[in-house]
């Protein structure tokens, strides 16, 4: 899961999630850094809009980062929806 924290922490911080950056974070926080677990999660993470990610993860409320009202977002085809779970299905592979 520190993986994971350090790329959500890079990415609300607004950085880029980059192997190099991911491993400083890593290592300032202490513990071991695998550089393939690194390797992994960044190129996994290079196909997910993140923001989406988030928004659609459940159990987890989100707040908009501006006042003003969002405008609804529009349907997603099968496709794309297939698309966005195959993606998110990768990353919890890091985990076993």
């Amino acid at each position: 899961m520190r993986y994971v924290y350090a790329a959500l922490l890079l990415h609300a911080s607004g950085k880029k999630v980059e192997e190099e950056i991911l491993k400083n974070v890593l290592a300032a926080s202490g513990g071991d850094v695998d550089p393939a677990r690194i390797k992994s999660l960044v190129a996994s993470l290079s196909e997910v809009n993140i923001d989406e990610a988030i928004k659609m993860a459940p159990g987890i409320a989100v707040t908009p980062a501006s006042s003003e009202v969002a405008a609804p977002a529009k349907e997603e085809t099968k496709e794309e929806e297939t698309k966005e779970e195959e993606a998110l299905a990768g990353l919890g592979a890091l985990f076993e």
